[in-house]
């Protein structure tokens, strides 16, 4: 069951994906460690809704 911190976590995979790939065709170095930042914070957040969704059931 998708609750919100799934989706804020797949929101925030995506868009570190897209910056992660924008920072790699650019060469900015920084924009692809946020990039890769956001992905780390997105396996969290989806971490966190498995957790709430344990507790729940």
């Amino acid at each position: 069951m998708a609750n919100e911190s799934h989706i804020k976590g797949t929101g925030n995979d995506l868009g570190g994906k897209v910056k992660e790939g924008l920072g790699k065709a650019t060469g900015d170095k920084d924009l692809e460690a946020e990039g890769h930042a956001d992905q780390a914070k997105s396996n969290l957040q989806k971490a966190w809704g498995d957790i709430k969704d344990a507790v729940k059931k």
